[in-house]
């Protein structure tokens, strides 16, 4: 199997071409930089079959390069319904579809918007997409998003593949399940036992509490916060967050 990934100059949303080796790949997202996936499709001589959709946010399914290759658009049934006439085939979670020597099973992941789909291909690689990137995940503010409990369920299934499972995320650098329980702050946080102990702060002009503050994939930050006016908790992005002096 090879997998190969391409990355928007402003989203650093990643695209994958996933081929078996033996002639048949399939395209995960699309994020307007086709190009380079277009020209090993024809290298290979690849028939591509389907184009696999994690989730609807508009960095994720720029499309238009892909038209050409003739191939049906699966995704989660929410996903199809934010995106009308661009589904072709409805994925649901645990199903499995088989693409030549590829197997990829679909694994509702909800959190960072309510039809997100990871894919695990052969068993060995996993697309997480926007819940779990390298030292960071996904926020829960986004459109469509279902919140914080959702995010650690979803991560609390992708932490529970092997270790040695590769991690290819929506955005930026792969990294592997065993560096992200051992290193990513959030998946340490979410996932503890403990909640820890917040400091003031304001996230839109709303008063809220610091949980944690980490490292986001584009260089800035990301921040876990809990509301004070219901106690709501989210990840969300650190420049949304204003520290109380």
């Amino acid at each position: 199997m090879n997998l190969e990934r391409t990355e928007s100059d402003g989203w650093l949303s990643n695209s994958y071409l996933i081929d078996d080796g033996e002639g048949t790949g399939v395209l995960v997202d699309g994020n307007g930089v086709a190009g380079p996936l277009l020209e090993s499709i024809s290298e290979r001589g690849l028939a591509v079959p389907a184009v696999l959709l994690t989730h609807h946010h508009v960095d994720h399914v720029v499309l238009d390069g892909y038209g050409g290759l003739g191939p049906k658009v699966y995704a989660h049934e929410l996903t199809a319904g934010e995106l009308p006439g661009v589904v072709d085939v409805l994925l649901s979670d645990g199903e499995v579809v088989e693409f030549g020597g590829l197997s990829i099973e679909s694994l509702h992941t909800p959190g960072h918007a309510h039809g997100h789909l990871a894919f695990l291909v052969n068993g060995t690689d996993a697309i997480t997409a926007d819940v779990l990137f390298r030292g960071t995940v996904g926020g829960t503010r986004a459109p469509e998003a279902t919140g914080i409990a959702d995010l650690r369920a979803s991560l609390e299934r992708l932490l529970a593949l092997p270790p040695e499972t590769r991690v290819h995320p929506g955005h930026r650098e792969p990294t592997t399940i065993g560096e992200e329980a051992e290193g990513n702050p959030f998946v340490k946080a979410l996932l503890g036992d403990e909640t820890p102990e917040g400091v003031r702060c304001k996230v839109g002009g709303q008063q809220a509490e610091l949980l944690l503050w980490g490292p986001d994939y584009d260089g800035t930050n990301k921040a876990w916060v809990r509301f004070a006016a219901d106690g709501e908790e989210a990840i969300v992005g650190g420049s949304q967050v204003e520290r109380e002096r």
